[in-house]
């Protein structure tokens, strides 16, 4: 029987039929929506990023969820490599947290992301079904423009979203590197949790892509709101770095994200 392998996902919205069995390693957060994804994609096991853990230690949430169901699961922490970035995980990552399952297979905190996945391929596989549950996009109208309350930037919508204030749950750091993923959309601004900011300030990696483009964009502290959430970047969320977009429009670090991007939704 052939090992099982390991499978590198920048993002756990776009998982390849190659994930089943394998031991998935994306970087996307480790928030409970990604964890409910590689469920869905039967994995044997899966390593996440933190994203600085945050609120309610969000970052972290799919290692409970998958753990109740038997499947090993671990998280890189946000100081160690860049999230979003699977190629610096392996190469750099070190596992920060681990679920009852992964450590029974020998991970541990402080172990290389790499030598993690390794361990990871002799975990049991366990096919399980996923709480019920989804991601949401909501779209209010308090100002001329639209707010866009999508829990993941991978919803936006490129026709409907253009010129909205798109408020997400997601990280703010660059999916893969890529400048072009920054936001899929021509928005007026765009929301995001900052992931702790982490190594190489990579939490924030979307702001300067954006800034580029003429797309006010800010990031909210992970420890002030929840990863995963849009309503919490928008309700709880305090701004914790601006593009030089948002910094002309008023955005300042330690303003709740509430107030600012309200006032952009009244803006012609």
């Amino acid at each position: 029987m052939a090992e099982p392998r390991i499978v590198l996902a920048p993002t756990a919205t776009k998982l390849p039929a190659e994930a089943r069995g394998g031991v998935l390693v994306t970087g996307s957060h480790g928030g409970v929506y990604p964890g409910r994804l590689a469920v869905l994609a039967g994995v044997r096991a899966a390593i996440f990023h933190d994203a600085g853990i945050g609120r309610e230690q969000a970052g972290i949430g799919s290692l409970a969820l998958l753990g109740g169901r038997g499947i090993a699961a671990a998280a890189v922490s946000h100081m160690s490599a860049r999230v979003g970035d699977t190629g610096d995980m392996m190469a750099r990552g070190v596992i920060s947290r681990a679920n009852g399952p992964a450590l029974a297979a020998g991970v541990a905190r402080g172990m290389p992301c790499a030598q993690a996945a390794s361990l990871l391929r002799a975990a049991p596989w366990r096919e399980a079904s996923p709480p019920p549950g989804d991601e949401a996009r909501h779209v209010e109208h308090p100002g001329a423009r639209p707010l866009v309350l999508i829990d993941s930037a991978a919803m936006v919508d490129p026709a409907a979203d253009r010129g909205a204030v798109i408020v997400t749950g997601s990280h703010g750091g660059l999916v893969g590197g890529d400048p072009a993923m920054a936001l899929r959309a021509e928005g007026f601004a765009a929301a995001f949790n900052d992931a702790g900011i982490g190594i190489e300030q990579a939490g924030i990696g979307r702001l300067a892509a954006l800034d580029q483009r003429g797309i006010a964009a800010l990031t909210v502290a992970a420890a002030s709101a929840r990863i995963g959430q849009a309503r919490s970047t928008l309700d709880n969320g305090v701004i914790s770095a601006a593009n030089a977009t948002a910094v002309a429009l008023g955005a300042r670090a330690g303003q709740p994200a509430r107030d600012v991007l309200l006032a952009w939704t009244r803006l012609a």
